[in-house]
């Protein structure tokens, strides 16, 4: 047992030297240049395909090394298995950065994040068709009814002082830092250490609750968590394959703070409908065009539309599938939640954040959390560490469940 410990230790330690470059979101974005000239352009009214160009990677040493570790796992061990499929997925990241500026991204990216077509648990229903549901719900509402307070924004200086002061109150120190960057096409970015803000953006209530809860503490504390794994440090890395279940536990934690709203929900669907465009065939601008036609102004329309082609051409026909997660992550997580909660096993909700994992991992290596190979989480969100609020939470969702609307007429 111990050999076995020291040895996939060896081999992770080796996953995350050969892993390290591979960043995948970061290399694969656009400078803000880019947005800056389209939105220019489009101001003088020239309508044009954005020009990105990537520069050449070769990622070989780094691709030979991982697919040497993925050989040398034991794949009846908790941690081989872990490390052969972490392994095998960095590879297949790296093959793709490789590969920035084609259609083969495209249908890299689906391997690695899946596409808007996959089925949902239960498998009645598509991801895809999660979107269209959200979003037709969306544009019914009477944006009339929002309160006051919804409609004020606050500027990215002000946001950042009143995050910084919250994140240094919950981790008792300056541990995460919010800084301003010009340079993010993004609203919002988030690394175990750092929280980056757009300068000159402006941000409503909704959206500082969204980055607290989604992006401090889940994807900076599942980072810092897992930095404190001695047996595993690659638990802090952002392999693709983790990313369905941290972006579901942060969409999950946003919902259950009561930090998401409707408009939150239409824009993650409208992109994973935007990668269905895509991959059917349409350009940027076409893509683009739809955005400001479902309501959003040209410098996010254009965010948004970069994140369906980066990586990818820009002229139809491929797309960057990362944001097909956002849906089927929460409806998997928060699947699992339940399961738990009906099982007995609220302790596998809480190991989910003693790094960044897969559900299927988390459940596999729970024999080396109770051996204490494994380190339980050292800082939670309090939705998560106050167990019987979550659990009151998940007990109701049980027994809603059961509830047959279409048997239920208007006003009964």
């Amino acid at each position: 047992m111990i050999d076995a410990i020291a040895h996939h230790a060896a081999l992770d330690a080796r996953m995350v030297r050969a892993a390290r470059e591979l960043r995948v979101l970061s290399l694969a974005s656009w400078p803000a240049t880019v947005q800056r000239d389209f939105l220019a352009d489009l101001a003088r009214g020239q309508r044009r395909l954005p020009r990105v160009e990537y520069p050449a990677h070769d990622f070989g040493e780094a691709r030979r090394e991982l697919e040497s570790i993925a050989a040398a796992a034991d794949p009846d061990h908790p941690l081989g298995a872990y490390l052969a499929d972490s392994a095998r997925d960095w590879a297949l990241a790296a093959r793709m950065l490789e590969a920035l500026g084609t259609p083969a991204v495209g249908a890299m990216s689906v391997m690695l994040y899946g596409h808007p077509d996959d089925p949902l648990p239960g498998g009645d229903t598509s991801t895809g068709e999660a979107a269209r549901h959200f979003i037709g719900i969306a544009d019914e509402l009477d944006r009339e009814l929002l309160a006051p307070e919804e409609q004020v924004t606050i500027s990215a200086t002000a946001l950042q002082l009143q995050l910084q002061n919250q994140l240094d109150a919950f981790f008792e120190g300056r541990v995460v830092t919010v800084e301003l960057d010009p340079e993010l096409i993004a609203k919002a970015a988030a690394g175990a250490y750092r929280i980056r803000l757009r300068d000159g953006a402006a941000f409503s209530d909704y959206d500082r609750a969204q980055l607290l809860h989604h992006e401090a503490l889940v994807h900076s504390l599942t980072a810092l968590n897992g930095r404190a794994q001695a047996t595993l440090p690659s638990l802090a890395m952002s392999s693709p394959r983790v990313t369905a279940t941290q972006e579901g536990l942060a969409v999950l934690a946003e919902l259950i703070t009561g930090s998401i709203d409707i408009e939150r929900m239409k824009r993650v669907s409208l992109r994973t409908t935007a990668i269905s465009m895509a991959l059917a065939g349409a350009d940027f601008l076409q893509v683009f065009d739809w955005f400001r036609d479902a309501g959003q102004d040209a410098a996010e329309s254009f965010s948004s539309t970069q994140r369906v082609f980066r990586g990818v051409p820009v002229t139809g026909g491929s797309a960057f599938a990362k944001d097909t997660v956002y849906l089927r992550g929460l409806v998997e997580v928060h699947t699992f939640f339940r399961h738990a909660l009906r099982e007995g096993r609220l302790l596998q909700c809480r190991r989910l954040f003693a790094g960044k994992m897969t559900l299927q991992d988390v459940a596999r290596l729970d024999p080396l959390f109770d051996a204490g190979v494994l380190a339980p989480p050292r800082w939670l969100p309090d939705w998560v560490a106050r167990a019987n609020g979550l659990a009151g939470q998940l007990a109701f969702s049980l027994f809603a469940n059961r509830i047959r609307l279409d048997r239920i007429s208007n006003g009964a």
